[in-house]
């Protein structure tokens, strides 16, 4: 399925900030090396599995290269765990409040993916709960999750279309989607101003 054109975009999306940019980076690194380490891989391995090159896994651990969404995604299907394995910082409990301008975006390559995670990066948890914004004109591509795992969407603000088993499902401000996302599956905006959405993704309990 190839992506349309693209047109003007329309967006509120708060601008990258450099700073939070290279906290999460070193964040992700030293996630990276831990878990690579105490799975007993070496980077030329988990650059098999994950079809990520090592130069690549290696620039990620040092926190010199900001990986893109899909990057880490196949990072965590290689290593089976939780995408926010490599986001989760030590921390403690309670209450947390997490300022918009602190905010830590990760991006598809191009720019026009992006999404922050509305949680604390204490823990790797069983369920996330992550802010989606799609520019118009865009489709962003899948990969499928760890087994069992599950997604339920609403659009809060344009258009979204999700595939999922083939099959295209169009969503509106306010209309929601629950499905199994342990198969490739697809985003798109149609639309001619960027679209915003909220995202549960739940693991199987294995992934714990």
């Amino acid at each position: 399925m190839g992506a349309p054109a693209l047109a003007p975009v329309e967006s509120d999306q708060p601008p990258v900030n450099e700073e939070n940019g290279a906290d999460i980076a070193l964040v992700v690194g030293e996630n990276l090396r831990r878990l690579r380490t105490r799975n007993g891989l070496s980077l030329e391995r988990l650059a098999k599995a994950s079809g990520v090159s090592r130069a690549m896994l290696g620039q990620i651990e040092l926190g010199r290269s900001a990986p893109t969404i899909s990057v880490l995604w196949k990072i965590a299907r290689a290593l089976d765990v939780p995408f926010s394995a490599f986001t989760s910082a030590s921390g403690g409990s309670g209450t947390s409040v997490l300022r918009a301008h602190r905010a830590k975006w990760l991006s598809s390559r191009n720019g026009r993916f992006a999404s922050r995670a509305l949680f604390p990066f204490d823990q790797a948890r069983r369920a996330e709960f992550y802010e989606l914004r799609l520019a118009a004109q865009t489709v962003e591509e899948a990969e499928g999750h760890p087994a069992g795992t599950t997604e339920n969407l609403v659009v809060a603000k344009g258009v979204l279309e999700v595939v999922t088993g083939g099959d295209w499902h169009r969503l509106e401000a306010g209309d929601a989607i629950y499905f199994v996302a342990d198969q490739p599956h697809s985003y798109r905006n149609p639309g001619a101003v960027e679209a915003v959405a909220y995202l549960v993704m739940t693991y199987a309990d294995q992934q714990q």
